[in-house]
């Protein structure tokens, strides 16, 4: 067992917890939390005195492992090609965890990921959500699939239209895709429920399992889009279709942030700390964040790694906050905000009695710019310290 005390706690999801202990269990659970806690006496005790312990931060969007850190065009493997449909792959059969990028997200704080394919297919695949430390994938998912992968704007155009020289070479190019695709898992479904019901063979067909996933309910569309009339027609597909979607990056969000809030949009913006490196990035503000929180958007923020690179995740959070948006507020879009929107929210994402104990250990405020983070645990384990040079 391990206690951690005299830190300054915060919680996330309740008050902030000065001179704080807490407890974790063999298992690596939380098993208390306070101003004091009853611990065995043979316990190791770690004492901060007086640093400040937060939630393991949670990137909901990254492409860690699968975007060659470290080894170039080799580990490219976020997109795939020629097709422009292609939701039958999953981000989970690429994914190397002994990429640098899993030691960079522990060095930024990051203890949980979602890990999505890339956005040069109108439909790219399917994401999922794991820790940042360990040596076999699959030992360190949380959830499998966390959601489907779509895309708007200039990068299915330009990966199709432009390279590949087939469809789509247009915006309306790239919804037609996806509506001709959720028509095509409609009509599937129709069959498969009609064998279900009368007990007949029925030959499943992995190119529309994902569709029929969503259209259930069991996981939502992830679909990016950086400008506002790519935003609006996300809106307006999965309006259609009725089913759940997250905006990926959301970068004009804040031309449109009463709409999105009437709407009940859930926004993850970012890569923050960028320029407007492309046409439809034109509009790029660190504001975009606070303005959509105060127009009533549920906001998760995101690295999109590695174009922004996941070791520098608290300082986009920092700049975030200089907006407006309070410390609790903007640490929950780093942790309970994203925990709650992949379904994970009863493991991750708050420092609570009976969650994984994922927290790390900083020397001072979380956005003061002299704070370092000095330790980051995954399940009361000690994956990552400041290096002492």
């Amino acid at each position: 067992m391990l206690l951690i005390k005299n830190a300054k706690l915060y919680p996330v999801t309740g008050d902030v917890i000065d001179n704080g202990q807490m407890l974790v269990d063999d298992s690596g659970k939380i098993a208390a939390i306070g101003t004091t806690v009853n611990a065995p006496a043979n316990v190791n005790v770690v004492d901060l005195n007086g640093k400040t312990v937060l939630p393991g931060l949670i990137d909901i969007h990254s492409h860690v492992g699968v975007w060659g850190d470290g080894e170039g065009p080799a580990g490219y493997d976020g997109n795939e090609k020629p097709a422009a449909v292609n939701p039958k792959v999953s981000a989970l059969d690429a994914a190397n965890p002994r990429q640098i990028s899993f030691k960079g997200a522990q060095e930024g704080g990051i203890t949980t990921v979602q890990i999505l394919p890339g956005s040069g297919n109108p439909i790219g695949g399917l994401g999922f959500a794991c820790k940042t430390e360990g040596t076999i994938i699959d030992n360190m998912v949380i959830k499998n699939p966390t959601g489907l992968k779509g895309a708007l704007g200039e990068n299915p155009k330009r990966f199709h239209g432009q390279s590949l020289k087939h469809a789509p070479s247009t915006r309306m190019g790239t919804a037609g895709l996806i509506r001709e695709y959720f028509e095509e898992v409609k009509a599937y479904m129709v069959k498969k429920n009609k064998a279900e019901a009368e007990d007949t063979a029925f030959d499943k067909n992995m190119h529309y399992e994902p569709g029929v996933m969503v259209m259930k309910g069991e996981i939502p569309f992830r679909v990016h889009a950086h400008r506002h009339d790519d935003i609006v027609t996300v809106v307006r597909l999965c309006e259609e279709l009725g089913v759940k979607y997250t905006i990926e990056h959301c970068t004009d969000g804040h031309l449109i942030a009463d709409y999105l809030a009437e709407h009940k949009v859930v926004a993850c913006v970012g890569p923050g700390l960028s320029g407007a490196s492309k046409v439809e990035t034109a509009n790029f503000t660190d504001a975009n964040p606070a303005i959509l929180h105060k127009a009533g958007v549920k906001v998760c923020l995101m690295t999109d790694h590695p174009f922004l690179n996941c070791r520098h995740f608290l300082v986009y959070g920092a700049v975030s906050s200089k907006y407006g948006i309070s410390l609790n507020d903007t640490l929950k879009m780093m942790t309970i905000n994203p925990a709650e929107q992949l379904g994970i929210e009863d493991r991750v994402g708050s420092l609570e009695v009976g969650k994984d104990a994922d927290f790390i250990v900083l020397g001072g405020h979380p956005f003061a710019h002299t704070t370092a983070i000095e330790a980051t645990y995954i399940e009361g384990k000690k994956v990552w310290e400041t290096p002492i040079y």
